[in-house]
């Protein structure tokens, strides 16, 4: 955004990073995101909105929200068509509970925007630890696992612990009391006894399904070099 407010798109990021463009929608007016939108037509880009209200998305010109596949829950949007997701998903979402679905689903859109599909492991917090073993091996077979938790956040520690992917925790602020807000989780994913995981900021679903592209795509590329490797042999 420049000092008038205009938007200013970085549009060579998906050259630059290998990840694409997206608009954080919060706060912005709906003039700014008029022009974004019209700026992003005019380029012929799909577009990514985190954090887009619906109050927000309603006050967008009819032709707009007509463009606009606007998901409610997960506060997400997305303008044009995202690449066709493949059959295989090979990042595992997992979330503690039916709570902590808007943060999923944030992290889920953002990765089908960019063409990964996502399996969604839910309400399998440890508070009934039967929930999570039932579903370990599906767990296990994901190359990338997001997990996502308010409350203590336990299930960080409790599924690194049993799996051999990266965990890439993503706190959220479901809870109450000393649990508000979520930096009880925050701070039980930074303090893990559980060696290797990784934190996003509070609930930054778009943050971890980021970070979790990034960490696939370097598996992916140490996959092909080893493959290399081999026939060169």
């Amino acid at each position: 955004m420049s000092r008038d407010g205009t938007p200013r798109m970085d549009w060579d990021r998906g050259a630059r990073t290998g990840l694409p463009e997206a608009v954080y929608a919060e706060v912005k007016t709906v003039p700014q995101l008029v022009a974004i939108l019209e700026d992003a037509a005019a380029r012929d880009k799909a577009l990514l909105f985190t954090r887009m209200e619906v109050a927000q998305f309603a006050d967008l010109p009819a032709e707009w929200r007509a463009r606009l596949d606007h998901d409610a829950l997960s506060r997400t949007a997305i303008l044009g068509t995202p690449p066709a997701l493949p059959d295989v998903a090979d990042i595992a979402v997992v979330a503690a509970g039916l709570a902590d679905m808007p943060v999923v689903g944030e992290a889920v859109r953002t990765l089908a925007f960019c063409g990964v599909r996502a399996n969604v492991i839910a309400d399998v917090g440890v508070a009934g630890l039967w929930r999570l073993m039932e579903r370990l091996e599906d767990i296990r077979a994901a190359r990338v696992v997001i997990a996502v938790a308010g409350m203590e956040g336990a299930l960080f520690s409790v599924l690194a612990g049993l799996i051999a992917a990266p965990v890439i925790a993503v706190p959220t602020s479901v809870g109450r009391g000393v649990a508000a807000d979520g930096h009880v989780a925050l701070h039980s994913a930074l303090a893990s006894c559980a060696p290797g995981v990784v934190s996003v900021n509070i609930d930054n679903g778009f943050g971890a399904a980021q970070a979790a592209l990034r960490i696939r795509t370097q598996i992916e590329a140490a996959r092909l070099c080893r493959d290399l490797e081999g026939t060169s042999g």
